[in-house]
């Protein structure tokens, strides 16, 4: 009886320790990827959506649903990723929805991630992604956010802004592409980050942000 209590336990110690060891080796945002396929599964998205996929900057914009609800527009920004998530979870966030316009905001959190990471890495990081959606999805409009200079990351604005200019150099030379500036936009007269436009955190934006984020995108939506 002793032995049979003794291997119980140790089948659910050991069943506990490699449930928690599978969990702990899942990548990052796995979990975040995993509820918007239980969220598909219960509420279809639209066909043929306007995708919106990137970092926090499109994941906390509560309002950007509504804001373009003409548009057929679905929301997949997640936690604080980087272009390299993106890349990881591109065929389950981006390809699967057959987008009939895709708009991408991401960079900001690769600079701020290292001082090893420079603006020709973060801009190669983006051609890595298009061309992994330019090739199953070669007729699909790609739009680029630009990344935008918030206060708290104020040190990081020259790699920012060498880093939007190369990828909208790159842009350029390719087909179905536009980049969006929202970067000099929300500038004040100093060349500085306009703080009223953030929230508390000097990094994530206000409902004044987005305001300007809205009104600029909104120029180029495919109806």
């Amino acid at each position: 009886m002793k032995r049979f209590f003794s291997q119980t336990i140790c089948g659910f110690l050991l069943l506990f320790y490699f449930s928690n060891h599978s969990a702990a080796q899942q990548p990052a945002f796995w979990n975040e990827i995993q509820a918007f396929r239980k969220q598909d599964s219960i509420t279809p998205p639209p066909e043929h959506p306007v995708l919106f996929v990137g970092s926090s900057s499109f994941r906390i914009w509560k309002d950007l649903e509504d804001d373009f609800r003409s548009y057929d527009v679905i929301n997949r920004g997640f936690g604080g990723s980087t272009f390299p998530d993106l890349i990881r979870y591109a065929d389950q966030v981006i390809i699967p929805y057959h987008p009939k316009q895709i708009f991408i905001y991401c960079g900001d959190i690769d600079l701020a991630a290292s001082d090893t990471v420079t603006a020709t890495m973060v801009a190669q990081r983006f051609q890595q992604l298009f061309d992994m959606i330019r090739k199953q999805l070669p007729k699909v409009p790609i739009v680029f956010v630009s990344i935008k200079p918030s206060p708290s990351r104020a040190q990081l604005m020259p790699k920012m802004e060498d880093a939007n200019q190369q990828i909208k150099k790159f842009l350029a030379r390719n087909r179905l592409t536009h980049f969006v500036d929202v970067y000099h936009k929300m500038l004040d007269e100093s060349g500085q980050p306009r703080k009223e436009l953030f929230l508390e955190d000097q990094l994530h934006m206000n409902k004044s942000g987005y305001s300007i984020w809205k009104k600029t995108i909104k120029h180029y939506l495919i109806k």
